[in-house]
């Protein structure tokens, strides 16, 4: 019976990975040294539930390296819950989850009930408006005009007689507070739409004629039509080397440092730090870590 259900699970996990991960080329074996470095767990001894909650943004990564790590693990289950970064943080303080999954990095207040940051990657996040749109770029003042509702058609900006449509995340979106930080307009935009996941923007933005949103840049695709801002295309490069102003810093939440944790979550952070985690990120378009 037991037999069954671990081939079940691991072909409802498979579905869903290749669901969400769709058109990854990578694989679970990348890297000569990826195969044995940072795993110290015995595979066959280790065995229980690791929970992870959090960043919509962090969707494609986290199951990716889900699907390897219960290949690499056999008797440990990974489920995920994607419900934002401040309720992932708030499900680890709270014992709801043992690792929190944050676009965002940590509030004091949070560090004070002892959340512990670990980066694990660095995203872009692009802005992007839907395909028609004949505007290419945005300076970062024009960008801050349209966000807070000063800029309210695009032809101010040479370009369509349309009206701007100004999409973005929800309350506690970890790409929100970055985004918004990043500008220096947090809680003052003047948004259309908040949506609940940078699926849904991108979607809504490809099909709204005059929109404008932001999203990961691991997810964006040619279904809208990415801006350089300050003349500046996102790009791996320009994000490591700050050209592009708007870089993310992707985390992984635990309540204390990960060596007081279970040895679970430390065998999780030794496959996410080792040659063959950090490969799964670049292969999705992340920039490494480490």
């Amino acid at each position: 019976m037991r037999k069954e259900f671990t081939y079940l699970w691991r072909l409802f996990v498979g579905i869903c990975v290749a669901v969400c991960i769709s058109g990854w080329a990578g694989d679970c074996g990348i890297g000569e040294s990826g195969n044995s470095e940072g795993q110290n767990a015995d595979p066959a001894e280790l065995s229980g539930v690791l929970r992870l909650a959090g960043s919509t943004s962090m969707e494609k990564l986290s199951n990716a390296w889900a699907e390897c790590f219960m290949e690499r693990y056999p008797h440990v289950r990974v489920s995920a819950e994607f419900v934002g970064s401040s309720a992932g943080i708030e499900a680890v303080l709270s014992g709801g989850a043992d690792i929190g999954n944050s676009s965002r990095s940590l509030k004091e207040s949070e560090r004070a009930e002892g959340a512990v940051e670990n980066p694990v990657a660095i995203d872009g996040i692009v802005v992007c408006v839907d395909s028609s749109n004949g505007i290419n770029g945005l300076t970062c003042g024009q960008l801050i005009d349209i966000y807070m509702g000063n800029i309210v058609n695009w032809r101010e900006l040479g370009g369509p007689d349309l009206p701007v449509v100004v999409m973005g995340r929800e309350a506690g979106s970890g790409t929100r507070e970055v985004f918004e930080g990043s500008l220096g307009i947090v809680d003052q935009c003047d948004y259309a739409n908040e949506l609940d996941s940078a699926g849904a923007v991108m979607a809504r933005v490809a099909s709204t004629p005059g929109a404008i949103g932001y999203v990961s840049l691991d997810i964006v695709d040619a279904s809208v039509k990415v801006l350089s801002l300050e003349g500046v295309k996102p790009s791996e490069e320009s994000i490591r080397n700050g050209s592009y102003l708007l870089g993310s810093p992707l985390m992984m939440v635990t309540r204390g440092e990960v060596e007081g944790q279970n040895e679970i979550v430390q065998a999780w952070f030794a496959y996410v730090y080792s040659g063959e985690g950090q490969a799964v990120a670049e292969q999705l378009g992340y920039i490494k870590a480490r």
